[in-house]
């Protein structure tokens, strides 16, 4: 479970969570949180979304629920952290949309959306109390959504024989291999899902049992 520390502001941060290799951290669910401070209301919307297009349609989904609000403030952190992008939404520059993203960062989890919507309460708080305010309702809406390792899985293409294949196949359970597609000619062509961290053993494995007659190649990855 994540653990809380204080930024050099003093604001609570969400500290960072890390994954074994073969793995990453996101969010476990979609989920929201308010917080009230000085009369003005802060709701953090939290969800998984692993491309910008995701996370774009997650922000317009929050914005028309709460299109009578003042600010609709940002961050995303999406495909495995090559991509981020925040915004104030109207709010002093550098007061709601980078403290949001540095809880999301602070979280070690990557592929989220983190929204926080504010309606004003007519009592200003100033630079320091808006970044506290949005990075304490970021971290809110986070810890949620809970965070959750997911692993990720290689797709190899395994040609066989039609006698390998029979071997092949009394091994796919050990490794916790599936069979995402076959084919069937005067070879077997199998298009196998297996976790990344076991996939050299497996690979391994599948070369010993055939006296290496199988060719077997790697040709992509997806997240579990």
């Amino acid at each position: 479970m994540a653990k809380k520390k204080k930024s050099a502001e003093g604001t609570d941060l969400v500290a960072t969570t890390s994954a074994e290799p073969g793995a990453y951290v996101t969010l476990a669910r979609t989920a929201e949180a308010r917080y009230e401070v000085k009369k003005s209301v802060f709701i953090g919307s939290a969800t998984h979304a692993e491309t910008e297009e995701e996370a774009r349609a997650f922000i317009d989904k929050v914005r028309r629920e709460h299109a009578d609000a003042t600010h609709n403030c940002f961050a995303y952190i999406v495909r495995c952290g090559a991509a981020a992008r925040c915004s104030d939404d109207g709010e002093p520059q550098g007061t709601a949309g980078i403290p949001i993203l540095n809880v999301i960062k602070m979280s070690g989890a990557t592929d989220l959306c983190v929204v926080v919507t504010r309606y004003f309460g007519g009592v200003l708080l100033g630079a320091g109390g808006l970044v506290r305010a949005y990075s304490h309702t970021a971290r809110l809406a986070i810890e949620a959504a809970g965070i959750a390792v997911r692993e990720y899985k290689d797709e190899l293409t395994i040609v066989a024989s039609y006698a390998d294949y029979e071997k092949i196949t009394r091994e796919l359970p050990t490794f916790g291999a599936v069979i995402d597609n076959s084919n069937f000619t005067d070879v077997v062509t199998l298009n196998v899902c297996v976790k990344t961290d076991v996939t050299e053993h497996f690979v391994n494995r599948v070369r010993e049992i055939s006296a290496a007659r199988a060719k077997v190649v790697v040709t992509g990855r997806r997240r579990g």
